[in-house]
């Protein structure tokens, strides 16, 4: 079978460079293309040596409909604004559309599933394979557990991060309420100060730490009477979220149109 071909958009941000080295190195994958917005002082070079692994070839361009309709599927780490035009893009084009784009809305969200009707659209928040896994071990935990036992999310990241609490965060939350059968938004604490009186039963707490150069550290503690079980993941290198997204990316191929997840990519959806 041939290696799925794969155009990076944003190629030339931190998680743009990140995803040509990562689809140059995995089996099975192979860079078809490099995007960056018209008037960006990088179209015209090679993307592999912007990404720091050599010549490979493939010029970056501001022509990103073009280099669709000769692939297998793009890969988008930019935002929200750009990613909802390069999914109709995709849609036009019948690629897949693995989005690791961070911030989207609620209206963004529906513009990607409208796509969807299309093509194969993977999105999500966060592309680790560890942190989708845990989410998953939060749902069930918060499931077996029962509301006899508080919930907080803890996070932390570095001093440049300038939303809180973080989506993964919130996609913890998400899984935890979904657990529980509850909605967050309506059972979330997502800060405290002064004389904030005894905690309400049944709530998920948000914590958020800011400093260093700290990549993501997520904690999800279960508090009950005597113990407390703490679910947590730590990532030491961003080249993770580039491997899921590569990852979801070949799972894609092939599949039906839709609007799928990472837990569709890792089978978690009945764990």
């Amino acid at each position: 079978m041939a290696d799925m071909s794969l155009v990076v958009v944003g190629a030339a941000g931190r998680m743009g460079r990140m995803l040509v080295r990562t689809i140059h190195q995995t089996p099975g994958a192979r860079l078809a293309g490099a995007v960056e917005a018209p008037g960006s002082s990088v179209l015209g070079q090679d993307a592999g040596t912007l990404a720091g692994i050599g010549p490979l070839g493939i010029a970056i361009t501001d022509d990103a409909l073009d280099l669709f309709a000769k692939a297998d599927g793009v890969v988008d780490f930019t935002t929200p604004v750009a990613t909802r035009a390069y999914a109709a893009m995709a849609a036009t084009s019948g690629i897949v559309h693995v989005v690791g784009t961070t911030g989207l809305s609620s209206d963004d969200l529906d513009a990607l599933k409208q796509a969807a009707k299309k093509t194969v659209i993977v999105q999500e928040g966060n592309m680790s394979l560890g942190v989708n896994l845990l989410a998953a071990l939060v749902k069930k935990a918060a499931s077996i557990l029962g509301s006899e036992f508080d919930i907080e999310i803890v996070e932390m990241h570095h001093r440049m991060k300038v939303d809180a609490p973080s989506g993964t965060a919130l996609m913890l939350g998400e899984a935890a309420a979904d657990g529980r059968g509850v909605s967050l938004e309506s059972h979330a604490i997502d800060h405290r100060h002064g004389m904030t009186g005894a905690r309400p039963d049944g709530h998920i707490g948000f914590a958020s730490l800011r400093g260093g150069t700290v990549i993501g550290e997520h904690s999800a503690i279960f508090a009950g009477n005597g113990e407390r079980l703490v679910l947590s993941h730590i990532a030491e290198d961003r080249a993770l979220f580039a491997a899921g997204a590569v990852r979801a990316a070949l799972w894609a191929k092939g599949k039906t149109p839709g609007f799928y997840g990472m837990d569709d990519v890792l089978d978690l959806k009945n764990f």
